[in-house]
């Protein structure tokens, strides 16, 4: 599987990372709590799929889709 050289690389150390944690990282929100609104507002695709929930637990190879911002998470614990 090429995954390419556009895509953001975000680490995390741990098996997962939830979505609402990871717009968090990514500056998208800055509180948990506005997880929901920002998921209302805007189209994210994990793997491809559309996802609103912001307990979606991303796990490592996973790609999340933001607006146009690809980004590829890395498990380096």
């Amino acid at each position: 599987m090429y995954l390419g050289d556009f895509m953001e690389r975000i680490i995390i150390n741990g098996e997962y990372i939830t979505l609402a944690q990871l717009l968090k990282v990514l500056s998208y929100i800055s509180s948990g709590g506005q997880a929901k609104y920002f998921l209302a507002d805007n189209k994210i695709f994990v793997n491809n799929k559309l996802e609103q929930k912001r307990g979606k637990k991303i796990y490592d190879k996973d790609i999340v889709k933001i607006d146009e911002k690809e980004y590829l998470i890395i498990d380096e614990s």
